[in-house]
């Protein structure tokens, strides 16, 4: 759906490197690298360090399948956000740090100034430059997808980090004999079996506090709050994982209909399936979920039970 695509630019250093770090994600559609607010809308690679730009990725990504809170949770993993004019091995002024949305887009500006007030609450002041973007002018080609084409080529960023868990936790996959020795019966035939629930039956599908919806297995988060809505279908009904990579998505062609199949990585469990009726406003998507396969944590309680790197997805 061509309304699902967003558009964020990421400057992080040199843009080789985070082109090849996002171009990596699930959910990220496509990159271009240029050049980002400079004194004006004209420059090239020699003169990038006389015109003040930076050199910039422009992602293009599906807000269905990957939120901006977690693609800026990637970025700060590829840069030093404390350095000044430096990433990795390179100097200047167009290595320096900075997040540029498109003028309007009052969502994005409100989502990267949060996150960043989030960050500095942690790590104290940045340096990652913010702002509505003023001008971007694409790159030589030659500099586009420039480490598909040189896979020795150089790079400051450690591409093999795209692979690891955005936020670091103990909670793992479990075996069948967890499944068996855990689960209630309703939930172990849902979980274990791939059954369905009655609709209507789960007190998770009137639930509309605060918080996040984990695994009742792995206890790994699954969904936020803040992508719930009322589909009216009699189970718990999403627009997209809180994280893009904690979901399989499978065909499933079971009682003679062709549906997508929404399983739990974690604990390799079945949650429900997806459809494509959600609301438009939300990317369109419809994570109908049992609510035998999930336990609801208030966002009061996200600290104390070990979920507080959670928090920033909860809108």
């Amino acid at each position: 759906m061509n309304t699902n695509i967003k558009i964020i630019y990421l400057a992080g250093g040199c843009f080789w490197g985070t082109e090849g770090y996002f171009k990596k994600l699930k959910g990220v559609l496509k990159t271009v690298v240029g050049y980002a607010n400079g004194d004006d809308g004209d420059t090239n690679y020699e003169i990038v360090s006389e015109t003040d730009h930076a050199e910039t990725v422009k992602i293009y990504y599906d807000f269905s399948k990957i939120s901006l809170t977690e693609i800026l949770l990637h970025y700060f993993r590829t840069i030093d956000p404390k350095s000044i004019n430096r990433q990795g091995a390179d100097f200047g002024r167009q290595y320096r740090t900075g997040i540029y949305w498109e003028k309007g887009d009052e969502e994005s500006e409100k989502t990267v100034r949060e996150f960043i007030e989030y960050e500095e609450k942690k790590i104290g002041k940045v340096a990652v430059e913010i702002s509505e973007l003023k001008n971007f002018v694409k790159a030589e080609d030659y500099h586009q997808d420039y480490l598909d084409k040189n896979p020795g080529g150089y790079c400051h960023v450690n591409l093999a980090m795209a692979d690891d868990p955005i936020i670091d936790d103990d909670r793992e996959f479990l075996d069948e004999q967890n499944k068996k020795d855990v689960l209630d019966e309703v939930s172990f035939s849902v979980m274990a079996n791939s059954g369905t629930e009655r609709p209507f039956s789960s007190e998770l599908n009137d639930e509309y506090r605060k918080g996040i919806y984990v695994d009742k297995l792995s206890k790994k988060p699954l969904f936020a709050s803040s992508d719930k809505f009322d589909a009216g279908c009699g189970w718990p009904s999403f627009s997209r994982p809180i994280v893009s990579n904690y979901l399989d998505e499978k065909k499933d062609y079971s009682l003679g209909m062709d549906r997508t199949e929404v399983r739990s990585i974690s604990s390799n469990s079945h949650l429900g399936h997806v459809f494509n009726d959600g609301p438009v406003e939300m990317g369109g998507l419809r994570y109908c979920i049992n609510g035998a396969a999930l336990e609801f944590i208030p966002y009061e309680e996200m600290d104390e039970k070990g979920y507080g790197d959670y928090k920033i997805f909860v809108k």
